[in-house]
């Protein structure tokens, strides 16, 4: 097999591959270009309590809380992928999530109380969950089997690219238009970065 029949083989096959997360990534940009489009209907589906109880625990002054965000899910029953944060000196958010649902807790710190809330289905949640999940925080196998996933399809990605533009450059007929696509490509893309 010559060098050429195997850089355009592996550039078919790879984007059959990456055919379903080239879509996903696609389709998942929507929401963030397009918030307006995936707002629920007016009076849809609202938040419901799972519980709303007293409950202390100290709140470390650091900007790791991790630690704080498992315990906290850990005494109340609750597991999963979770996102821990810290708006306020008077509050901690403590998201559980999935790709198909999420909670959220909040500790009030100065009430010493804890609301759980479930957050009903939303096609934007869904899909900025798909195109920003990544990682290797979550400590569970499949979270990190999707974590190395994503750098084996980034990695496509860039394979990809590698072997499109070495086949592009065999095809001498193709080198003028291409270049011209090449470099329109980039200095938009330089133009936007150096503008915005």
């Amino acid at each position: 097999m010559t060098l050429n029949l195997l850089l355009r083989r592996t550039h078919i096959y790879l984007a059959l591959f990456l055919l379903s997360w080239f879509g996903m990534y696609g389709i998942s940009s929507l929401p963030f270009s397009h918030p307006k489009w995936f707002e629920p209907p007016e009076g849809g589906p609202r938040p419901s309590v799972r519980f709303d109880r007293s409950y202390q625990i100290e709140v470390p002054q650091t900007s790791d809380l991790r630690e704080t965000g498992a315990r906290i899910l850990q005494d109340n029953g609750l597991q999963g992928s979770f996102g821990v944060y810290q708006p306020n000196p008077q509050r901690l958010n403590v998201y559980l999530f999935s790709f198909w649902s999420a909670t959220e807790i909040t500790y009030f710190i100065d009430q010493k109380r804890l609301l759980a809330e479930d957050r009903p289905f939303r096609w934007s949640s869904f899909l900025t969950g798909l195109h920003a999940r990544g990682g290797f925080e979550q400590e569970s196998l499949l979270n990190d089997a999707w974590g190395v996933l994503v750098d084996l399809v980034c990695l496509g990605f860039l394979v990809w690219i590698g072997t499109g533009l070495y086949m592009w450059w065999q095809l001498k007929p193709t080198r003028f238009w291409g270049g011209l696509a090449l470099g329109g490509g980039f200095l938009v893309f330089v133009l936007f970065l150096w503008r915005l």
